[in-house]
C-alpha cells in the first residue's frame, strides 16, 4: 500500500537523520547525490520528520484534525456596503437556501428569479452561477451572492444579464455607500421597484397562506381527538 511504502521510507530517513546526529561530527560526512531522495521532508530535524510521519499516517487512516480554513467575515471584506444591506443580503439568501446548506444551487435560483418576476432558462442560470462561481463548484455561495451586488453596483454587469435582474429586483439599495456606478444602479433599480413591491406582496400572501394551513391542521387534529374520545367513552 501507498501509505505503507511512505512510513516505510520516511521512518528509513528518521532513522538515518538520527544516526548522522548521534556520530562524533569528524566522522559525519555528506551524502553523496546519488543517494538522496527527492523527499519533502530534506532539511528536516528528526524530530521534525517524525511529526511529519505521524501526521502522514493521521491523514492516510482519517485520523488527521482538520486545518483551521480562513473565515469569511462580509463586514470586512466588502466594505462598500453598510451592515444592513448585508444583513438584507444574508436574509435574501437564507430565503431562498431551501436545502439549509448554506448555498443557493441551480434549481434555487430557478426558484429566486422566478419569484423575482424574471424567469430563465435552464443555461441562462448556469451563465449566472458561472460568472460569480470563483471556486467553481455550481452553485453560490454567501460571498459569490455578495459578488452580484458589488459588481452590479460598480457597473460591471451586462444591463440585460440574469445577474442584473437579480440585483435590480432584489430591493436591496446598495446606491448610498459612494460606490462606483452606483447612480446608475439606483435609477435601474427604481424603475423595478413596482415588480419588487409585487415580490413582496407574494411573501406576505406565502405566510397568510402558511398561518392559514397552521390553523386548519390545529382544527382537524383537535376533531379527531374530540371523535376519538367520543368513540371510546
Amino acid at each position: 500500500m501507498a501509505s505503507e511504502e511512505l512510513a516505510k521510507k520516511l521512518q528509513s530517513r528518521l532513522a538515518a537523520a538520527e544516526e548522522v546526529e548521534q556520530r562524533p561530527e569528524s566522522e559525519q560526512s555528506p551524502v553523496p547525490a546519488q543517494s538522496q531522495e527527492p523527499d519533502h521532508a530534506c532539511g528536516d530535524t528528526p524530530s521534525e520528520l517524525a511529526t511529519k510521519l505521524n501526521r502522514r499516517l493521521d491523514i492516510n487512516d482519517g485520523n488527521a484534525p482538520s486545518r483551521a480554513t480562513l473565515v469569511f467575515n462580509p463586514y470586512t471584506e466588502f466594505k462598500e456596503f453598510s451592515r444592513k444591506q448585508i444583513k438584507d443580503m444574508e436574509a435574501m439568501f437564507k430565503r431562498y437556501d431551501t436545502g439549509k446548506d448554506g448555498f443557493i444551487d441551480l434549481m434555487e435560483l430557478k426558484l429566486m428569479m422566478e419569484k423575482l418576476g424574471a424567469p430563465q432558462t435552464h443555461l441562462g442560470l448556469k451563465n449566472m452561477i458561472k460568472e460569480v462561481d470563483e471556486d467553481f463548484d455550481g452553485k453560490l455561495s454567501f460571498r459569490e451572492f455578495l459578488l452580484i451586488f458589488r459588481r452590479a453596483a460598480a457597473g460591471e454587469l451586462q444591463e440585460e444579464s440574469g445577474l442584473m435582474a437579480l440585483a435590480r429586483l432584489s430591493e436591496i439599495n446598495v446606491s448610498t455607500e459612494g460606490v462606483m456606478g452606483a447612480k446608475d444602479f439606483f435609477e435601474a433599480k427604481v424603475q423595478a421597484l413596482s415588480q419588487g413591491s409585487k415580490f413582496e406582496a407574494e411573501i406576505r400572501e406565502e405566510k397568510e397562506e402558511r398561518k392559514k394551513q397552521e390553523v386548519e391542521k390545529k382544527e382537524r387534529q383537535a376533531a379527531f381527538k374530540q371523535l376519538q374520545s367520543a368513540f371510546y367513552s
